[in-house]
């Protein structure tokens, strides 16, 4: 689940909340359907975003908490979001509030879990704790890969799995199908052994919709030469990206490579999903 989604969850063990939730829109519209907000007496968790739209859910959903008694039937909003809001979206918004207790924990847990896209990162260094860092707060299912012991931090999400390969490109034969592979371990023989059996994999099973290797264009064209004498077609290794990050953003610190990686990875979750 996303934190979120626990942070609600370890909320509403202790107290009653309303659950506003986006069932459909039309036209322009802030969120899109199954985005969600927890209103609680004092505190919300999430968003639904769109200003005035957001206040008018959250003051009724502040209403229902008053009302005696928790048992209470889910509750539909119709929001224009024109000049009544005062917002200029010209879209409308249907809401669904719903009154919840810890009695609810249960089937919320379900609802509320989102589909993850798989991803594997190989390297612990500085740019692989901040690539971490910022996809364990997307909707990503993280394997977290590197040859050294010590390396990975405390405290990870449930969905951030690590594990520990000596050697590390053994590790490429045990991937979930259908992961994005992301290289950028501490040496660059490391790099070439991952990428060659994420290739030789490729080959055969074609199942790494996404192979990213950090790295400048230098480093690529002698890992191109390599590959090719191994019998690495032009075909195959145009599926490698490298460099990896979406253009245009500059800047070599490891917080800002990790954002244009993560936003590069999130136009390959839409591709994939078209």
């Amino acid at each position: 689940m996303s934190p979120l989604a626990e942070l609600f969850l370890a909320r509403l063990a202790n107290e009653s909340a309303v659950l506003v939730q986006v069932q459909a829109t039309e036209g322009s519209a802030p969120r899109d359907a199954g985005a969600w907000m927890a209103v609680f007496s004092d505190a919300l968790v999430g968003t639904i975003g769109g200003g005035h739209l957001e206040f008018e859910a959250i003051d009724r959903a502040r209403a229902l908490l008053t009302v005696e008694g928790n048992v209470q039937p889910a509750e539909l909003m119709r929001l224009a979001l024109g000049p009544s809001l005062g917002q200029c979206c010209g879209g409308v918004v249907h809401l669904q509030l719903e009154r919840l207790t810890a009695a609810d924990s249960s089937e919320l847990r379900r609802r509320l879990d989102v589909e993850r896209m798989p991803v594997v990162l190989f390297g612990g260094g500085h740019v692989g704790h901040a690539l971490a860092d910022v996809l364990a707060r997307l909707p990503v299912a993280l394997h977290w890969i590197d040859s050294r012991e010590g390396i990975f931090p405390i405290g990870l999400p449930a969905h951030v799995v690590c594990e520990h390969s000596e050697p590390v490109q053994s590790a490429v034969k045990d991937l979930t199908p259908g992961s994005c592979v992301l290289i950028m371990s501490f040496s660059h023989a490391e790099d070439l052994d991952v990428l060659t059996q994420c290739l030789a994999r490729q080959r055969m099973q074609r199942d790494l919709p996404y192979i990213g290797l950090i790295g400048s264009q230098t480093k690529w064209a002698t890992f191109r030469h390599r590959l090719e004498a191994r019998g690495y077609s032009a075909e195959e290794l145009a599926h490698v990206t490298c460099p990896i990050g979406i253009p245009g953003i500059e800047g070599k610190e490891p917080e800002v490579i990790a954002l244009a990686v993560a936003a590069q990875l999130l136009q390959v979750r839409t591709a994939l999903k078209a």
